[in-house]
């Protein structure tokens, strides 16, 4: 006699909460294109010169100047003025502690891709202050690690914990 199935679910058509009032979903829209994950990599790197964020990059000024623009509105980055000597000043930018914030984030689209995208070894390493590796793992609220990603389900309502 074959197995008992239980019967599908059904299909989900809709997301439990609209996006104005989903925290992810107004997280994606402050750093959900590509540019603006890169220039953010570009100043986890230290790199805070407008040109050199634009070589690095291969971008468009015009694009990097409008994605700066807004990151320093969003407060992701502080505008600052650096002067060589015998030019003018020129902008550079530096990660806010708002910035600053997005850094796990980071973290676990670096060990993502390591994880899931075949393109060799990173070179970019993220340490602490004592040059030890870091990596993300989300935890519950009681302390427990997760273990099981395919028990993460999204759900309407206030945090439980």
């Amino acid at each position: 006699m074959p197995p008992v199935r239980s019967p599908a679910p059904d299909p989900v058509t809709r997301a439990p909460v609209p996006l104005d009032a989903c925290a992810l979903a107004r997280a994606i829209d402050v750093i959900g294109d590509a540019w603006t994950l890169l220039i953010l990599r570009e100043a986890l790197c230290g790199v805070e010169r407008f040109d050199a964020m634009q070589a690095d990059l291969g971008i468009p000024r015009s694009v990097l100047a409008a994605r700066l623009a807004r990151m320093v509105e969003q407060g992701l980055l502080e505008r600052r003025t650096y002067r060589d000597p015998g030019r003018r000043g020129r902008p550079a930018y530096r990660l806010t502690e708002k910035g600053r914030g997005l850094v796990p984030a980071l973290a676990a689209l670096r060990q993502w891709s390591r994880t899931h995208l075949a393109h060799g070894p990173s070179l970019l390493s993220l340490v602490d202050h004592d040059g030890v590796c870091v990596e993300t793992r989300l935890v519950r609220a009681d302390g427990q690690a997760v273990e099981d990603l395919t028990a993460i389900r999204a759900r309407a309502g206030p945090p439980v914990g």
